[in-house]
């Protein structure tokens, strides 16, 4: 019984701690003119960048793991790549500026160490686990 309750603890500790990295994602759409106002007040937007912003757009909807997400979320592709062309060269530059200073991974992982410690301090007070030797089991 104790070998199955441990085996309990350590996969319910490792489900939590897994569920920790996970973050969801969030999107809405935006009015032309709102992009437009906030492309006008960016420093450094200029109109060279424009045709090439639209173009790593497209480049990167061309990627499989965005096709795949995309799909995943009931866009088509082929649609989303009708609106990166439909942009104009203020919205597509804004657009690319905004996808080049999100994180990649997006992960918090000071936050997550945290969390995996004071889980494994709970269950080691709890009786639990043995892991720390500076705790005294309650039982």
């Amino acid at each position: 019984m104790t070998t199955l309750r441990r085996a309990l603890t350590w996969l319910l500790a490792c489900s939590l701690s897994y569920a920790g990295l996970m973050q969801g994602a969030q999107a809405a759409m935006i009015g032309t003119d709102e992009a437009a106002a906030s492309a006008a007040a960016a420093p450094g937007n200029a109109q060279a960048m424009a045709g090439s912003a639209q173009a790593r757009l497209i480049a990167l909807l061309q990627r499989d793991d965005v096709m795949a997400a995309l799909r995943e979320r009931g866009v088509s592709p082929d649609e989303a790549r009708a609106r990166v062309a439909a942009l104009s060269d203020r919205e597509a530059a804004l657009l690319a500026e905004q996808v080049d200073a999100v994180p990649a991974g997006g992960t918090d992982f000071l936050g997550a160490a945290v969390f995996i410690f004071v889980l494994l301090l709970i269950t080691d007070i709890l009786g639990f686990t043995k892991i720390f030797p500076f705790t005294r089991s309650v039982r």
